[in-house]
Parts: structure tokens; sequence; C-alpha cells
């Protein structure tokens, strides 16, 4: 019984310990190169993971202001959103994942948006 009690304990505790590490928020912001309504969407959802808690692009400022858990960096965000064929400060997007956006959003070109 005694061995029963200590085997549930350990299930518990192996259970709830990584809910209660707390994370660091950090706030920061960065640019992110795009044009349009859909250059909006796509930065946003590419960057919607569980770490992040909150995320806005604003097209006219091209500023990306993001609020994650410091279990990820700035960095790796900006690297996840050049993979999807956005600029950012730090990272070019492929040429090859570029030219696939839609027309409307080939912000290197033409910075016109709609």
């Amino acid at each position: 019984m005694k061995n029963l009690i200590v085997i549930i304990l350990l299930t518990v505790a192996a259970i709830y310990a990584p809910l209660a590490q707390d994370h660091e928020i950090i706030e920061t912001t960065f640019k992110v190169f795009g044009n349009c309504d859909q250059c909006k969407a796509r930065i946003e959802k590419t960057v919607k993971i569980h770490e992040v808690k909150y995320a806005k692009w604003n097209k006219s400022t091209k500023m990306l202001k993001v609020a994650f858990e410091n279990s990820i960096t700035a960095d790796s965000l900006q690297r996840r959103l050049a993979e999807v064929g956005h600029d950012t400060e730090k990272y070019k997007a492929k040429d090859e994942t570029y030219n696939a956006l839609p027309k409307c959003c080939l912000y290197r070109d033409n910075s016109k948006t709609h």
C-alpha cells in the first residue's frame, strides 16, 4: 500500500511539474516586410505558436509587436517568417519562397499596398 501511494505521488508530480514552470514573457518589436492584409494574416499566423502570447503586425510601419515566453527567441520567430516568404531585419526569405507568394504580397519590387 505504501508503494502504491509513492507511485501515485510521483506520477502526479511528474504530470504537474512542467505546468509549474513560470516562463518570463518577453515583448519586442521588429520589422517584417509585407504589403497587404494577406501578408498580415500570414505573418501573424506564422508566429502563432504555443509560446507566443500576442502578435500584431502593422501594415503601415511593417513592424511586428510580439510577446512570447522566454523558452523561444525573437531570432527563431524571424527565421520562421523568412521560411514563409517574409524578409525580416535579420533574415531574407529564399527567392523561390518569396516568388511563390501571391502577386499582391511581392513587397521587394512593389511597396504599394491594397
